[in-house]
């Protein structure tokens, strides 16, 4: 098949020396520089170097390809189709009579038609093909103005409303004619067709490119090689293509990659049409002389000749989009337009591969691969999948793959999921079709992923897995067809290879995600419970004692999964439910896991009773049964074998795993709707009876006498262990535990003499009692005196727990806070909410000794630093991590006493005052806890936000004294912290308006409740907090500002001594409060406007504009372009020197001055004529079109900026903005508080 020769080539074949110019010449004008590919179009001299020369422009974007592994292989080539075809000298073909060359001085000059294609094609009600045969006709009957017609309508799809005349068609050239239209091209909005919302646009794109596929498909028998409308509408796209405007860029670029691809086909047909020739040809040619037709050969020869020139003007076309068009737009600053231009390459790849499949052209897909932007590294990837799975075109890709093959196997471990998906599968495909082509390092890179949190890319790495491991020694046993597939020694060997995977890797210490991660692609493998209980119970087995744990980890993984559906904790999927075929199959399954597993349970609970490792999982098989199938199939006997396993099992543990999951077994069969509930419950009371007598005997030994070795100890602990884990989920109230435990905590709280691991059950089992009666008063009518019973046992258990918040052993002390919180918050006045006022008398309101002790608690157990935190030798991550989760749990317990009004709401000025310091560790906690109270009274939330800085003020204050006190790195951070604080208020300004005044007013009072001594010239010792209330200044209004600065002069001058100097305190806050300093104000309603980096240092040349609109449009600061990044890895944007993101708000006028900050948002102060260097004429000719023109180009660092914006926003949303429906979803003004 042909390949795609240079332009130059085409040219020479299809025009002499002596020829006129042509209508593309004279359409071009002369060959302007908008039209990168005019030079295309352009006889040039029969050299070598010609078919590789391009434009300016060409140069430039191709200077990356110098270097290139493909770039000498391609230009050989090249020079060698050159030379193999002589120079042709046929003459130029002359138009037809009537076209616009031969009628341009005859035919009266009209306006262009109406946009009727434009309406038809957006509204897309007509068939294409009769909408494109009604332009032909349009067409034949008058070139001029059917040529106008479809140029206007490609200018309509860019969104200019400005249209082509035919006397600019004939007197400007298509650069000058592209100029007017940009000049014409002032829309408001930055949206064009292509990119407007709206129901009337959604299906523009679609309709858009049928029309441009159908115009081709009816044009390849005639007007495609007229050499008028295709040569003027490749000239024309090329030069829209190279234009500033994005709109026009886009469009056009996406119209002309649509029109190669239709070339393309055309193309393949014309292929198709001349291997259909020579045949015919050589079958005619073989004939007898007798029976051979000269005049059929010679149609024949005429046909090839035809074709060939047929085909050598398509190929023009398309080699003069290519290096006019693609060769420039794939990497365009607009990620769409390098999207289109790698989709259809990839399209021309597999529908020409002939002639597109080569090393010149993957290049272009090999170097996007490292594009910055999500959707086009996936039509990348997509484009390559589609070559790797035709086992026919992996011969070509050999090169290509060995040059990018590092870069495709880096992009599994891209930032965005459905890339590394992508490439994930790309990688399965090269290891199907290219043996030995991935390494066993890059394997390894892959196999981690199949433990990744999301569901698809773990799926897609699961596959590999199992292709790259598993398929090749599976199938190799399965020699036989489909029954011997199945067999149990071939089902044996994929589950020994999977635990050598899993076992040996040590890439993760749960096999429960390997199971998800292989569900889809070996599900019938892992749904073999025969061979997995097989192996478990076999006698002789080989297997160690991890290999059998991991074994019975996978057991119940699989029938987790079969059972529910649903991915292990933490790994995310996008589904939200099942198909009813997919119901179907899981119905199916539980069904037949149950009938398999009842039988063999008790076995396995019999063979693994000693190992509380491997027991505890096989108890969990129980939540996954049809429990029915116990009464339906007759199994009873099962039944009690496993009850009996059971009660074996908890008699011989104390673990708290074991205990837990055995009363959880036990609860699913003792429900009263079986038929088999009368021999559950007498199990369950023979345990229980066996547990409490234990219990009776072993306090009564305990309580009377004075010593206990360790064996009793641990025995009695093991007791209560078993009956707290029971109590937790049966109701044991009739075997009245209260009263022994209540004498036992009696005794260790008097005394100190019972041992700690007794004391910890003991309590649990108190609270559990307590509970549960308060469950049976609920639910019916209780008399006052059962109520004051239980009020009664609450109180006493709450004194306990009080009185343990003081032992000296931490995890006691953890246990009765928690146990405290809950109980606390059960029995507060929420409890009567719902027509539950009966319930009054149990109400409990802690006292403030409690209260006092509880924050206490907090203090030394929560908010420790994290030298505190290490005992010894330094500890290990996961210990660490497990402390770190019980304090947070300390903490949102004391929180949620502070929200349901079981404590004081100032006692959270002990949280917030933290909020800075343990933002990492607690911050989720302590936001919401902000918000929540922030809901109740946000009054009150004010007053309390202000106590929390006057605490940590005070503190301060007492430890360093009053001089340098701004000075501190502790002060430093308690600004910090007011700034959060003044964040957590939004954007709201005038809903806050009182709350921030009332702050400021408190504030100034405090800074000046303490007056220096008599005949001291010192300040005030709290003066420095007006430092503080400075970060709330940006809050207020103009006039509020005004009337605290009388305020605060009222305030001083109560001051006897008058200063020497003045205070520096003073005049920050002053300053804060100057009008210049609202920079919120200026937008409407306080919303702030879109931040913008400072400049730091030297102060750029600007240009300033007496219009603020279109001085806004502008990028006016002069920020060094962002380095191509790739975006394998989330990597920390390394600050530029010279450059600082700040708030617009967040500091002082002070800190302003002192850093020299340029913002955004004061662009007018820093272009006052004291700032400015250079003058600016606002008269000057053209400013209004260039400035529209310049709205009108995209400024991708601009828009990358606010996206990290908008993403950041979210952290400093106020509570209360959905409250009304005008305000702005992101609070941008508080977004810079992530960068702290």
């Amino acid at each position: 098949m042909p390949t795609l020769r240079p332009a130059s080539s085409w040219l020479r074949s299809s025009s002499s020396p002596s020829s006129v110019s042509s209508p593309l010449q004279r359409a071009m004008g002369g060959g302007q520089r908008s039209l990168s590919a005019s030079s295309l179009y352009v006889n040039v001299p029969c050299d070598d170097r010609d078919s590789d020369q391009t434009s300016e422009g060409d140069s430039d974007s191709l200077s990356a390809d110098e270097g290139s592994d493909f770039e000498d292989s391609s230009r050989r080539n090249m020079k060698k189709r050159v030379a193999k075809r002589p120079l042709k000298t046929t003459p130029a073909k002359h138009p037809k009579k009537g076209s616009r060359m031969v009628r341009g001085h005859s035919q009266k000059e009209s306006e262009p038609p109406a946009s009727d294609l434009f309406d038809a094609v957006k509204g897309a009600k007509s068939d294409m093909q009769s909408l494109v045969d009604e332009w032909l006709e349009s067409y034949k009957q008058n070139q001029d103005s059917g040529f106008l017609e479809l140029i206007n309508f490609f200018i309509q799809s860019c969104g200019c409303k400005g249209t082509v005349t035919l006397e600019m068609f004939k007197k400007l050239s298509n650069s000058e004619i592209i100029r007017h239209l940009t000049e014409q091209f002032n829309e408001d909005s930055g949206d064009y067709p292509l990119t407007a919302p709206g129901p009337s646009w959604k299906k523009f794109q679609g309709s858009f490119c049928e029309f441009v596929r159908t115009l081709v498909y009816q044009c390849q028998y005639s007007l495609l090689y007229d050499g008028f409308p295709m040569d003027n509408l490749i000239s024309l796209l090329t030069g829209l293509s190279d234009s500033q405007v994005r709109a026009f860029r886009h469009t056009s670029t996406l119209a002309a990659m649509k029109l190669m691809t239709s070339l393309v086909r055309v193309a393949l047909q014309l292929n198709l049409h001349k291997d259909n020739n020579q045949r015919q040809y050589e079958a005619e040619r073989n004939k007898v002389p007798g029976q051979r037709a000269p005049e059929r050969l010679e149609s024949l020869l005429e046909k090839r000749k035809e074709l060939q020139e047929h085909q050598e003007e398509i190929e023009g076309m398309m080699n003069a989009l290519f290096r006019g068009v693609f060769v420039h737009r794939y990497r365009d600053v607009l990620p769409e337009i390098r999207a289109i231009c790698i989709e259809e390459l990839g399209s021309w790849m597999q529908s020409y591969s002939s002639s597109f499949l080569t090393d010149s052209y993957l290049k272009y897909i090999g170097w996007t691969l490292h594009d910055k932007h999500r959707e086009v590294r996936l039509k990348c990837l997509k484009a390559l999948k589609v070559l790797y799975s035709n086992r026919d075109l992996t011969a070509r890709l050999e090169l290509f793959t060995n040059r990018f093959k590092d870069r495709m196997v880096s992009m599994v471990m891209d930032r965005e999921y459905d890339v590394a998906v992508e490439a994930v599968r790309l990688l399965i495909l090269i290891l199907k079709n290219m043996e030995g082509v991935l390494t066993d390092a890059d394997c390894e890179s892959i196999y981690p992923v199949v433990y990744a949190s999301n569901r698809a890319l773990a799926s897609a790495a699961g596959e590999f897995l199992y292709w790259k491991l598993f398929y090749p020694e599976y199938e190799a046993r399965t020699v036989g067809g489909r029954e011997r597939r199945r067999s149990p020694h071939t089902q044996r060997t994929f589950f020994h290879l999977l635990l050598s995977f899993f076992v040996e890797s040590e890439l993760h210490d749960h096999a429960a995600y390997l199971v998800d991660s292989l569900w889809d692609c070996a599900g019938s493998q892992l749904k073999d419970w025969e061979s997995l209980t097989s192996l478990l119970l076999e006698k002789d087995q080989n297997l160690g004692d991890v290999q059998e744990s991991t074994l019975i980890e996978i057991l119940v993984s699989s029938v987790r999964q079969a059972s529910q559906g649903h991915p292990p904790v933490g790994r995310v999927t996008g589904r939200k439910g099942l198909t009813p075929k997919e119901r179907k199959i899981q119905a199916d399954d539980k069904v037949k896991l149950t009938e398999h597993l009842i039988p063999l349970l008790p076995q396995l609970l019999a063979k693994f009773s000693a190992d509380a490792e491997k027991v505890a999982p096989l108890l969990q098989l129980l939540n996954y049964f049809d429990l029915n199938i116990y009464c339906t199939r007759r199994l009873e006997k099962h039944l009690e074998l496993f009850l009996q396993q059971l009660q074996e099992v908890v008699v011989k543990h104390a673990d708290p795993a074991v205990l837990e999951a055995g009363a959880h077994a036990l609860y699913l069969l003792c429900n009263p709707e079986f038929t088999f509930f009368g021999r559950v419950d007498f199990a369950r009371s023979q345990l229980v009876d066996l547990l409490a007598d234990r219990f009776q005997q072993e306090l009564e030994e305990l309580l009377q006498s004075s010593f206990l070795d360790e064996d009793e100890v641990y025995s009695l602990a093991a007791t209560l262990k078993r009956l707290s884990a029971f109590y937790n989920a049966h109701d044991l109230t009739q075997w009245e535990l209260y009263e022994p435990c209540y004498r036992l905590l009696r005794k260790a709280v008097d005394t100190g003499a019972v041992p700690r691991q007794v004391i910890l059950p003991s309590l649990t089992l108190v609270y559990f009692s307590i509970l549960w009666t308060l469950t049976h008063l609920s639910g019916s009518g209780a008399s006052q005196k059962q109520l004051l019973s239980l009020k009664g046992r609450m109180v006493a258990f709450c004194e306990l727990c009080q009185s343990c918040l003081s032992d000296v052993d931490p995890e006691i002390q953890e246990q009765a806070f928690v146990l405290l919180s809950d109980i606390l918050i059960i029995f507060s006045p929420q409890m009567i909410v719902g027509g539950r006022d009966f319930l009054r008398p149990l109400v409990f309101l802690p006292e403030a000794t409690l209260q006092s002790e509880l924050a206490s608690f907090l203090m030394d157990h929560v908010f420790i630093q994290p030298g505190e935190m290490v005992k010894g030798h330094s500890q290990e991550d996961h210990l660490q991590i497990e402390q770190l989760h019980q304090r947070r749990r300390l903490l949102a317990g004391f929180c949620k006493l502070l929200l349901f009004g079981v404590l004081e709401m100032d006692a959270a000025s002990d949280v917030f005052k933290h909020y800075n310091k343990f933002y990492n560790d607690y911050g989720d906690i302590i936001k919401e806890t902000l918000t929540r109270a922030r809901q109740i009274d946000r009054s009150h939330c004010s007053r309390i936000l202000l106590l929390s800085l006057k605490q940590l003020y005070t503190e301060l204050l007492q430890e360093h004294g009053p001089q340098g006190l701004n000075e501190l790195p502790a002060f430093i951070e308690m600004r910090d912290l007011a700034r959060r604080f003044a964040l957590s208020f939004g954007p709201q300004q005038l809903q806050n308006r009182d709350l921030v005044v009332m702050l400021h007013k408190e504030g100034i009072k405090f800074s000046l409740s303490e007056l220096p001594p008599a005949g001291s010239s010192g300040q005030p010792p709290n003066l420095a907090f007006l430092e503080l209330l400075s970060e709330f200044s940006p809050r207020l209004f103009h006039q509020d500002k005004q009337l605290l600065l009388s305020y605060l002069e009222k305030c001083l001058q109560r001051v006897s001594q008058a200063p020497s100097h003045p205070w520096s305190s003073v005049t920050t806050y002053c300053h804060s409060l100057s009008p210049v300093e609202n920079t919120t104000e200026a937008s409407p309603q306080g919303y702030p406007h879109s931040k913008k980096r400072r400049i730091e240092g030297k102060v750029l040349q600007q240009k300033e504009d007496s219009s603020s609109s279109q001085e806004e449009s502008l990028q006016l600061n002069s920020i060094p372009p962002t380095p191509t990044l790739t975006s394998t890895a989330v990597k920390n944007r390394q600050p530029l020197e010279g450059l600082e993101e700040m708030e617009e708000e967040g500091s002082s006028e002070s800190e302003f001055t002192q850093s020299q900050l340029l913002s955004g948002t004061q662009r007018s102060r820093f272009l006052s004529p004291q700032h400015s260097q250079t003058p600016f004429n606002p008269s000057g000719p053209g400013l209004g079109k260039q400035l529209t023109r310049l709205s009108l180009m995209e400024e991708d660092e601009d828009k990358e900026e606010l996206e990290t914006q908008n993403e950041s926003g979210e952290e400093w949303q106020d509570p209360d903005k959905h409250s009304s429906p005008s305000e702005p979803g992101l609070d941008l003004l508080d977004s810079t508080e992530l960068r702290i």
